[in-house]
């Protein structure tokens, strides 16, 4: 018999990545055991006893750290994983960006699978954690933006005279930008919308969205439809076109970032000092350094009377809509590395970061070598 565990995540997380559905499914499809720690769910309001009534066992944290075959995790565990039993550990690690989460798991009795690695193929859509978070994401930042911008999103006619509506600038047009852009166009807002990738402009213009683009951008051919850095006149360009357009905006969205290396600066200060006072700032690619040069991880700053929003895990603020997400993509993925009978599977060597204690995934060795 297998078991699968699912320990607490960290003071700062909100959403968990197993809910009693999945907990049935697991059991019922699969064949596992599922054991829980208690008050996982807490955070997202499902009770221990709906765990136990989807037929969970409740146990302490080292209990399942120790005994389970596979540990599910949003966050980096901090525990130290123990030598022993085999263990495959499947979570959102972002090692790419944070090598130094693997020391834990490294001579070790221990295999990883980091789902933010996930190849982008129609077959591993419905394990993708990424699209799903940043779903949630693009759409929260248009919410959170209304929040702090002092004026109106629609156009508004009154007695009294007329509202212009709120300009809404996207910088990145992947999932995040692409529901950033849908959300803000039904509050009524102007948008427009920066992308390197010319595929993107399709997407954006079905959405009523204005495309901006940049002549001379270079795809990449093993990028998996993600940006890859550019030239430095590509480069000189899109600085030029973004500081024209931002000077009009009263919200700026970012979301440009580039798979383990720290996120490109498209709003460097000269830009924000062109804003307009009471302009709103959201970047979602705060944790990789954000795509505002002012930018904090995870904190609301001011400047020069601009509110800049740094928060790459907005997701995070929808914890039982992002759950229900998160749940379903773990689920998916576990079933398909269950039953999967390849010997080179393209999504299992995809996203698995390290085997039985040795790091598998070649853009890690790389990254440890050049370090």
């Amino acid at each position: 018999m297998k078991y699968i565990g699912i320990v607490k995540e960290p003071h700062f997380e909100k959403r968990i990545c197993f809910l009693p559905k999945e907990v049935r499914l697991a059991i019922k499809e699969l064949g596992l055991e599922v054991l829980i720690e208690n008050g996982l769910g807490e955070t997202v309001g499902v009770s221990d006893t709906d765990y136990k009534t989807a037929g969970a066992t409740l146990n302490s944290r080292a209990f399942i750290l120790e005994n389970a075959d596979y540990i599910l995790s949003i966050n980096d565990i901090q525990d130290v994983i123990t030598e022993g039993k085999p263990k495959t550990v499947i979570g959102i690690f972002n090692m790419l960006f944070y090598p130094e989460r693997m020391d834990k798991y490294l001579r070790k009795n221990t295999s990883v699978f980091s789902l933010d690695l996930l190849p982008r193929t129609t077959l591993a859509q419905s394990m993708d954690v990424l699209s799903s978070m940043a779903s949630l994401s693009g759409y929260k930042a248009v919410l959170k933006a209304t929040s702090y911008y002092n004026g109106s999103f629609p156009m508004f006619t009154t007695a009294a005279g007329t509202l212009n509506p709120a300009k809404v600038l996207v910088l990145g047009a992947g999932v995040a930008g692409l529901q950033a852009i849908a959300t803000a166009k039904r509050l009524g807002a102007i948008v427009e919308v920066f992308d390197v990738r010319k595929s993107s402009a399709e997407e954006v213009r079905s959405l009523g969205a204005k495309f901006i683009e940049v002549e001379g951008y270079e795809e990449g051919e093993n990028a998996g439809g993600y940006a890859i850095a550019q030239s430095q006149e590509y480069l000189d360009k899109q600085k030029k076109l973004i500081h024209e357009r931002i000077s009009n905006a009263n919200i700026v969205i970012t979301t440009a970032n580039i798979p383990g290396k720290k996120a490109p600066i498209l709003i460097d200060t000269e830009a924000l000092d062109t804003m307009l006072p009471g302009s709103v700032v959201i970047d979602l690619a705060a944790e990789q350094g954000g795509n505002c040069e002012k930018t904090q991880n995870q904190k609301t700053i001011t400047y020069n009377h601009i509110t800049i929003v740094g928060d790459s895990h907005l997701s995070r603020e929808m914890s039982q809509a992002a759950s229900q997400l998160l749940s379903s993509n773990y689920y998916s993925f576990l079933k398909y590395v269950l039953q999967s009978t390849k010997e080179e599977d393209i999504i299992i060597n995809g996203c698995q970061v390290i085997a039985t204690g040795k790091i598998t995934h070649p853009q890690l060795t790389t990254k440890l070598e050049l370090a």
